[in-house]
């Protein structure tokens, strides 16, 4: 078996042209900080709109074999 894929969920949030630096600047630290999410790619548009891609990784837990003789019945 060879190395698997590392899988990614993304997320777009797009920023109106009123948006500020600091304010995107902000929400991008919080959602890093606290949702593990990394900045993947930025867009800036000529009339100002800003629209972010953010990435995380998907990470698969396999369920346990064992249960326990509480919850089997």
């Amino acid at each position: 078996m060879g190395p698997r894929a590392i899988e990614y969920e993304t997320w777009r949030i797009d920023f109106p042209r009123t948006a500020t630096r600091s304010e995107i600047r902000s929400a991008l630290t919080e959602h890093a900080e606290y949702g593990r999410w990394e900045l993947w790619r930025v867009r800036r548009y000529v009339d100002g709109r800003c629209r972010v891609w953010l990435r995380r990784r998907r990470y698969r837990i396999a369920p346990s074999p064992w249960v326990p003789r509480a919850a089997a019945r």
